[in-house]
Order: structure tokens, then C-alpha cells, then sequence
């Protein structure tokens, strides 16, 4: 567990300054007596092949994480897989990509030429999963992007990170319901992101999830620093399958919503 340990730190510490620095406070905010467990960090790249789900995946499956789930978003043209590590403890991993033949011909060749300009070189090394943009980019460019898919702008101004951490609710002993977490939130002025519903699923599907909006960040530019949405801090209560273990993977029709929590 010292390598899932060593990553989850790393990638923490990039999210929580870069991407969401409002994470750390709502952490604090919930942490009880033992430290928050994560249910799972998501992860957004393109499927290209230099930065495809694959490419991704690699460092997780290199430390003991296998493939569980795979997951289609038909409207937001995306795919994803869910990995789990063989000690339950350890943080469930959602990657996603952009299914980039989908889109139109200036996106498909724009989303090409900012792959283009990643060295192979910067891939080979799982720090690139909290490392950022590798290509550069104006906002001109960025503003296209996003006029298309939010998603595709997202990848392209923030590179890889974290798009988002999410707590447990299961392990909290202040709050049980998902709800109750929303309410201390938005007493604290956190926005919660109420696309689909302030919780999304239920209990007939095993799973319910909330999300924060993402915090605003300041992003390099070619031509200047613009703020723009970042990521988000999510939370989810898993219920029991008919063996009693918890459910462990997630409802399409939830994490279609909680992408939304980026949207402007």
C-alpha cells in the first residue's frame, strides 16, 4: 500500500493547489477523529492513443489495480472504466476520455495539434497523472474548445490532475445521509452542483453521490492568466448488495450529472 499511499498523496497535494484548493477547507470541515477515507479520484484525458484511458490506467495497474467497470456517456460522447486495488482501503480510480472522432473536424484536428506537442518521454513517468498541462494553449483556443464540449476545454486548459477526490459518507459517524453533508456545505457557502438533483441516485441503485461546483482557478495562458472552473470535491454513501458487501462501482446516469460539476 506505501506506492498507493506515496501516489494518492501526490495527487492530492497538486489537486487541493491547483485544481481545488477549497477541498482542503471542506476536508476539514467533515474530518472526525480518523482521517477521511476517499472512495475514489477521478481522472479526464482524450482518447488518443499518446494520452488515451490506457496510458492513464498504466500506473495504477503497475501498483496492484485491475480493471472493474466500463462505463458509456453517449451525450457527452465519453467513455470510462473503473479500476480497483485488491486492499479495499485503497481508493477506487474513474478515468474517462474524450471520444474525439466524435466531434467536429476543427476540434478533432485542435484537441490533435495540443497532443502532438507532448514528448513520449513525459508519459513514462506516473508523475505525469498530477503533472498537469503538457502543450501550450491560448484561450482563444480554450473558449473554442469548450463552445463544443466543457470537457474537452477542461482537459485542455488543466492537462492531467485530479478532476476530482470524493469522501466517504459511509465512514462518517456526524452525517449519514448525503443531504445532511449538502446542508453543512452550503451553511459554510459552498455552491452544490443541483444538475439531475442535489443527490444523484438513489438507494435502489446502491449509490448516491453530491458534489460541490468546481472552484474557480487561475490558469496560464499563451496570452495571459484567466480564471476558469477547476475541480470539484464529490461525496458518496454506498449501500449493501445482496451478499451485505458494499457496492462498488457507479450509475451512469449519476456520473453523467456529476460531470456537470465543471460547467460555467
Amino acid at each position: 500500500m506505501e506506492k498507493v499511499e506515496q501516489l494518492f498523496n501526490a495527487l492530492w497535494q497538486d489537486y487541493t493547489q491547483r485544481l481545488c484548493p477549497s477541498a482542503a477547507q471542506v476536508h476539514d470541515l467533515l474530518e472526525e477523529d480518523e482521517p477521511l477515507l476517499n472512495d475514489h479520484i477521478a481522472l479526464r484525458t482524450f482518447n488518443l492513443p499518446q494520452v488515451g484511458l490506457d496510458r492513464l490506467a498504466a500506473p495504477f495497474i503497475a501498483i496492484g489495480y485491475k480493471p472493474c467497470g466500463k462505463y458509456h456517456f453517449e451525450a457527452k460522447k465519453l467513455y470510462a472504466e473503473h479500476f480497483e486495488h485488491p486492499n479495499p482501503a485503497a481508493p477506487k480510480v474513474f478515468i474517462s476520455e474524450l471520444l474525439v472522432g466524435q466531434f467536429s473536424s476543427l476540434l478533432q484536428q485542435t484537441v490533435r495539434d495540443l497532443v502532438s506537442q507532448v514528448p513520449e518521454s513525459a508519459l513514462n513517468d506516473p508523475a505525469f497523472l498530477y503533472g498537469g498541462r503538457l502543450w501550450d494553449l491560448d484561450y482563444a483556443t480554450y473558449e473554442l474548445l469548450s463552445a463544443e464540449s466543457e470537457y474537452a476545454g477542461w482537459v485542455a486548459a488543466h492537462g492531467f490532475g485530479a478532476n476530482h477526490f470524493t469522501v466517504s459518507i459511509n465512514q462518517l459517524e456526524q452525517f449519514t445521509e448525503v443531504h445532511e453533508v449538502n446542508h453543512l456545505l452550503r451553511h459554510n457557502g459552498f455552491a452544490i452542483n443541483e444538475s439531475g438533483g442535489e443527490v444523484k441516485g438513489s438507494p435502489e441503485v446502491l449509490l448516491e453521490q453530491s458534489s460541490t461546483m468546481a472552484d474557480r482557478v487561475a490558469v496560464n495562458f499563451l496570452d495571459g492568466v484567466r480564471e476558469i472552473p477547476g475541480g470539484f470535491y464529490e461525496f458518496a454513501k454506498r449501500y449493501p448488495t445482496a451478499d451485505g458487501e458494499l457496492y462498488r462501482g457507479f450509475v451512469e446516469a449519476s456520473a453523467d450529472k456529476i460531470f456537470e460539476s465543471t460547467n460555467q
